[in-house]
């Protein structure tokens, strides 16, 4: 199988770690594009018609894209434990959190990177900043028990969206006034999955 990936995408790295969690590394070409919205790459407009990262080649069957479905796939084809029936839709709603914090990251980026600057918006940074605030206190208040539980894709996500803050929003502060959320993250960025995908 080859996954299409690029390094900074943090949709990616969710499915990177997976794949270093259930040790499916060996098993898995990783093909780095560089693409944006207004300037796909051919290799994932050929995999994927909505020209998005990742999305992940198979050889017997089709084409899959969207992190979810890919991470889910990835779980299942291991035997993982990554989605546990007694609480998937706990699991499920903090991977959709955390990838709301992701989307509104990106969108913060190509605001800057892809429109002329005198075409930006800064009501509309401000609104996709207060969208990842909203969330970041709702798993600062809510979720830090579930957090804390067994490895699931759930706090996969979460890690992947606060790393991905870091990266490239890190002077926005999104620690202010999360100690929980923040020591959590020191640990968990500790894995070796997480070392292996942090975006350069």
């Amino acid at each position: 199988m080859q996954l299409i990936s690029a390094g900074p995408s943090p949709f990616a790295r969710k499915v990177r770690v997976l794949i270093h969690e259930t040790g499916q590394v060996d098993d898995i070409e990783r093909i780095d594009v560089m693409s944006s919205p207004t300037a796909p790459h051919p290799t994932i407009t050929a995999a994927n018609p909505l020209s998005k990262i990742p999305a992940l080649i198979r050889p017997d069957g089709p084409t899959l894209y969207d992190s979810r479905v890919i991470t889910r796939f990835l779980d299942a084809r291991a035997h993982g434990t990554l989605y546990p029936e007694a609480r998937i839709w706990e699991v499920l709603t903090l991977e959709a959190t955390a990838d709301a914090i992701m989307d509104a990251g990106v969108l913060m980026v190509y605001e800057n990177r892809c429109r002329p600057e005198d075409m930006q918006f800064g009501g509309w940074l401000d609104a996709q900043w207060g969208k990842i605030e909203g969330a970041l206190d709702a798993l600062n208040t809510r979720w830090m028990s579930h957090l804390s539980g067994p490895l699931d894709m759930g706090q996969i996500a979460v890690g992947c969206a606060l790393g991905y803050l870091d990266f490239r929003h890190d002077a926005r502060g999104w620690r202010k006034g999360r100690d929980a959320l923040d020591d959590w993250f020191a640990v968990f960025c500790e894995r070796e999955s997480m070392k292996a995908t942090k975006p350069v």
